[in-house]
């Protein structure tokens, strides 16, 4: 069940902001939000929270500062999804700009797993020979990794945005903003956020010790096209100084000031970078960055981003484009085998969804899981074989019920249960024993039957109330789009009830609609839902224009719609 219900706002805020020159729907649509001064939506980089927040930061920036004095070679070792290819490529771009000798090394997701292991910190030292390893949104866990690098001779360095376990890892810098006792206001950087902030704290270290005045200073505000596209697409919530990541790096995607990786995955996406938003980058760039790292090597994925070669970059995106759509033949299939697996399962009677197929892709495994999540609205892990009697899970997880903290009971309470874990509130990962697998999906769902409520189980559509009809228009569109949604900071959703004049179902699949309002018709369309409105409906939607003959029309997206 999806009920539709309307987000309250402070009628004063939102007046304030209007005063304050903000418009007056989208002051109502902020105060929503929680926003309560205009001064909330400044987008310059100068509004940007200090580095000198994070904790270790000056640390790192002075060892780095050391390291690169000292000719010493580093190597980033990246996580293989689209937040840590950015990262790395922040991280090459940056760190080689000012000056040092760096390298990266990725994991191969089927054969080392998640994180620095030992296993990774051994071929890393066979192939790259490093003095410095510097991990991007990874390591935060990896004990036993930094402890095979420091028996090894090689210091480490963690720039990380995971939560951490009770016990650190041994590593010479930790920058990390979920650290115990960091101040950072801003918990939510991306991996590629955090290296940014490295890079900030480094430049000023390099600018203290003479090696770069504020004139001849490598620009690093060049990198954020990068920050944006991995902060986006790594689901962070964009909490104000996350916006400003992402606000900077749409600017340069919108004036052609990207970089060649970024500009050739928008063409091979079918989107025009000049037009960019968060949901280009979330649904369009991003899947086919991470598509590399979910089937074949994100070594692919990392050197679109890192080349300056524009012919070179094309052709990476159209084979990075070729491994998302076998990527989307993989899962629909998975699909279609996980709905028959829970053709029996009755949502009223359980909390939580635990699924294994033996014929699973471990790479799609999390969309697979998100989309269950979506269907069901039940926190959901899905298992794929890993070798070696082993299976992995992803998981994704539903408003109140923190994933992370959750594995970290079971755990707690059948410590045989759980190989290694970790991850997020909504979103993360383990391992299991294949013959554990029944035992973990009544563990879990334990703990889902003890901290989940019956409200908490059902899916509530949040809107922002009706739209004035003035504001039924292209020009208003714009407007909204011209701002930064995501995460957090969720997309507008407006509701009014409707006379639905005519309908039909487009492809066998989306519902065609013609409604009416206050003497007004528009067009709208219900993707992915077949079943026929009755005369009057009330129906949330989204505002979008549609370009047709050099037309621009107003198209109502329905996200939900019942009976008025």
């Amino acid at each position: 069940m999806t009920r539709i219900a309307t987000r309250s706002y402070p009628f004063r805020t939102a007046e304030m902001l209007r005063q304050q020159g903000v418009h007056p729907v989208l002051a109502r649509l902020y105060a929503a939000r929680g926003l309560s001064d205009a001064r909330e939506l400044a987008s310059e980089l100068n509004a940007l929270i200090a580095p000198a927040g994070l904790l270790h930061i000056d640390a790192a920036a002075v060892f780095l500062a050391d390291a690169i004095a000292a000719g010493k070679k580093m190597t980033i070792v990246a996580d293989y999804d689209c937040d840590g290819a950015t990262a790395c490529a922040v991280g090459l771009r940056g760190l080689r700009a000012l000056g040092a000798r760096v390298d990266y090394i990725v994991p191969n997701r089927f054969e080392y797993g998640y994180g620095l292991t030992p296993e990774i910190v051994e071929l890393t030292a066979r192939e790259k020979s490093p003095d410095i390893i510097v991990t991007v949104d990874n390591g935060i866990a990896s004990i036993d990794g930094v402890a095979e690098a420091n028996r090894r001779g090689i210091e480490v360095v963690v720039t990380d945005h995971h939560l951490p376990a009770a016990t650190l890892p041994a590593a010479r810098v930790i920058v990390n903003p979920n650290q115990p006792e960091c101040g950072f206001p801003s918990k939510n950087l991306a991996g590629v956020g955090v290296m940014f902030y490295v890079l900030l704290a480094l430049r000023a270290e390099l600018r203290r010790r003479g090696v770069f005045d504020a004139q001849n200073q490598p620009k690093l505000d060049s990198l954020l096209d990068l920050v944006a596209l991995g902060t986006v697409a790594d689901v962070v919530k964009l909490d104000a100084n996350n916006r400003i990541l992402v606000t900077q790096g749409l600017k340069r995607m919108r004036a052609g000031r990207m970089h060649a990786g970024i500009a050739a995955l928008f063409r091979a996406a079918g989107r025009e970078a000049r037009k960019a938003t968060p949901f280009d980058l979330g649904f369009g760039v991003g899947p086919r960055l991470n598509a590399a790292g979910r089937l074949s090597d994100m070594s692919l994925g990392i050197e679109c981003l890192t080349t300056d070669d524009e012919g070179r970059a094309w052709a990476i995106a159209q084979q990075l484009d070729g491994i998302n759509r076998e990527r989307r033949d993989i899962e629909a299939g998975m699909q279609d085998t996980a709905l028959a697996l829970l053709e029996s399962f009755n949502p009223a009677d359980k909390t939580t969804i635990s699924v294994f197929d033996a014929s699973w892709h471990q790479g799609v495994i999390g969309i697979v899981a998100s989309r269950l999540k979506d269907k069901f609205y039940r926190p959901t892990i899905t298992f794929a074989p890993a070798g070696d009697g082993m299976i992995k899970g992803s998981g994704r997880s539903i408003s109140g019920f923190h994933l992370r903290d959750a594995l970290d009971l079971v755990s707690k309470q059948a410590p045989s249960l759980i190989d290694k874990f970790g991850g997020h509130s909504m979103a993360a990962g383990l391992s299991i024993r294949a013959d554990m697998f029944e035992g973990f999906q009544a563990a879990f769902e334990a703990v889902g039957q003890n901290q989940l409520t019956k409200n908490q189980l059902e899916r509530v559509l949040e809107t922002d109330g009706p739209l004035e009809d003035a504001y039924f228009s292209p020009q208003f569109i714009e407007l909204l789009d011209s701002q930064v949604w995501g995460q957090g900071f969720a997309p507008p959703v407006f509701c009014d009830e409707f006379r639905v004049l005519n309908q039909r179902i487009l492809k066998e699949k989306h519902l065609k609609l013609l409604l009416e309002k206050n003497g007004r018709q528009y067009d709208a369309i219900w993707f992915g839902h077949v079943d026929s409105l009755p005369d009057r409906a009330t129906v949330a939607f989204r505002l979008d224009a549609n370009e047709f003959n050099g037309i621009t029309r107003v198209q109502l997206m329905v996200e939900h719609a019942e009976p008025a």
